[in-house]
This record gives C-alpha cells, structure tokens and sequence, in this order.
C-alpha cells in the first residue's frame, strides 16, 4: 500500500510561523507534525508515501529523507494550488500499488487502520460534528455512503470527512481524478478530491465510513495547541531539572537549557531553547528559542525566537488593584 500525503498549502492560518517553516513542520508533542503521521504509518505497516509539496517543499523534503530513511518516499510538486482533488491528481503517476491512504498532512490520528484495510472495500473516515458546513460531510444508508457534499449550506449530515480515505482500486480513482479535471467540476472555486469520490459512487463504486474518535486538526493556532495537549496526556518526559518546577505532561528536549523557571501544564519545549526566570504553560516554543524573564500562557513561539521581559518594582498601598498587560 503506498500513502498519499498532500502538503502543499501554505498553512494561512498559522502565519507568522509559515513564513519561514512549512506548517507540517512545526513541533507538536515533541516532534513535526508530519512526523507522528509517518511514524503511525510505518506502524501500520506502510512504507511508500508520496508527500505532494509545494510551500517550502524542499525543508519537507529533506526532513522526511533523513529522519525516516526506511520510508520509501516520492515527492511531487502541485505548482498551483486548485484543491485537494488537483494536489491527489498530481500524485497519480507515482501510484505504484492498487491500494492507496490518503491522508492530510496536518492532521494526527488515532485509529486502528489495520481493521479498516482488512475489509478491502472503499471506506473514508467520518466523524460527528456540530458544524458540518466546514467539511465535506457523508450521507449514508446502510453503512453505504450513497452522497458526498463538500461544505455543505444546508446541515444534511453531521458526518464530516476527517481527511482520512482508503481506497482498495486506486485505478478507480484515477478514473475519477481525471474525469474532474477534464470536466473542470469544481466547487467553491476548487478541485475537490470529495467531488472525485461522488463520481466514483455515481459509477457504482461501493464507499463505506469507519469512526475516527481520535482526530486532531493542527490547522490553527489553537487546535495546535489542544493536540499538543492531547499528545502530551499520551506520552510526556518526566524529568527533573534543579531549581525548576515541572508541572506535568509536559515534553522538554534533552539540549533544552532551563534555569529558575516553572514548566507546564501541556508545554513542549523543543532543542535547544534556552528559558531563565520564565513561567510558561500551555504553550509550544520552537528550536532554539529563547525566553528570559517572560510568563507565556497559550503561545506559539516559533524557531530562533527571543522573548525578554522584565521585573517591575511595586510599592503598592492596601485596597490596590494593579493589572499587566
């Protein structure tokens, strides 16, 4: 089976931070993004990926060939951005086995997919949500999904496509790719890799659902932040520093140089930061950031960052209410 991971866009949402560094490589929990969706692909057993690029392309790039060098990896570059369904389209020459997994690349999942390949049939991943207008959603009978409507305006359904898609006959969705393109079907302005599927389903291909409880956008700054938390529940550091108190889960890098500070809750502190005097939670600070004299609480600081602040002197009466900005 060979992986398909789009990482082209520009990660809008995550500016300033995506100016310098492409979104999939920003740490969370203690690694890049894209990192923990290759290592739960290699524990699944795959070992082909093509990761479509574009953005930065080349820091994936080299990223993903010297961290992961067991990784079979095909890199295609989507030179304009026309949607999901044109980023897969570009990848269709490098579709080298029946079964494909497409899979976003900033997305972190947990779900067993050894139960969803075992069945050999068609089956995209849903979850419920109270807002369906964001997603492409499903309608399905019979655990048979008989429609798909990207971003729906009218609530039909509330099982959103969480950017997970198995598909048994990749021949069949090259049929379909190819069809979107040269009818130039578009929805809000794009290619839509969901308009694709609704093309195979009107061809009579058979699509199922599987459940996705554990899914976790890294799309925005503060979904960033609540699946770093998540990750951190699952796996943290626990160590101890002198003249520093850790509050944890938390994950601090082995070269992290930390003095006279407070850690956490939900805090990864990537290589080479260096904190003195700081209290910081909540947060994520990248490599090699520094931050002196500073309390941070639901902050992204990105790579190479220097953060100072600075102790006040106060001489403050009774009944007084003072407030920092």
């Amino acid at each position: 089976m060979r992986a398909i991971i789009p990482v082209a866009g520009f990660g809008s949402r995550l500016k300033p931070h995506t100016y310098s560094i492409p979104k999939v490589l920003l740490n969370v929990g203690g690694k890049p993004i894209i990192g923990h969706i290759v290592e739960k692909l290699l524990g699944e057993g795959i070992h082909k990926a093509t990761f479509v690029i574009g953005h930065l392309g080349d820091m994936i790039k080299e990223y993903i060939t010297t961290t992961y060098p067991e990784l079979k990896a095909d890199f295609v570059e989507q030179k304009e951005m026309h949607g999901l369904g044109h980023a897969i389209f570009t990848a269709i020459p490098t579709f080298d086995e029946k079964e494909i997994f497409i899979i976003l690349g900033d997305t972190i999942f947990d779900v067993n997919l050894k139960e969803v390949f075992k069945n050999k049939r068609t089956s995209l991943g849903v979850k419920t949500v109270e807002d369906p207008s964001r997603f492409g959603v499903a309608v399905c009978e019979n655990n048979r999904i008989i429609q798909l409507i990207e971003k729906p305006k009218t609530p039909i359904s509330r099982l959103a496509l969480v950017g997970l898609y198995y598909i048994s006959d990749s021949s069949k969705l090259v049929r379909a790719l190819h069809e979107l393109i040269e009818k130039d079907i578009r929805t809000k302005g794009e290619l839509q890799l969901t308009d694709a599927l609704q093309i195979m389903i009107e061809s009579g291909e058979d699509i199922a659902t599987f459940p996705v409880d554990g899914w976790y956008d890294c799309g925005k700054p503060e979904t960033l932040l609540s699946t770093n938390r998540y990750i951190l529940e699952k796996d943290a550091t626990h160590i101890e520093l002198r003249n520093v108190v850790i509050n944890h889960p938390v994950y601090i890098a082995e070269s992290a140089i930390i003095e006279n500070s407070i850690i956490g809750p939900f805090t990864t502190i990537s290589e080479g930061c260096v904190i003195k005097d700081s209290i910081i939670r909540n947060s994520i600070l990248g490599t090699g950031a520094k931050v002196e004299k500073a309390m941070l609480d639901h902050s992204l600081v990105g790579n190479s960052t220097i953060i100072k602040g600075s102790y006040k002197r106060l001489n403050a009466g009774d009944s007084s209410e003072i407030e920092f900005y």
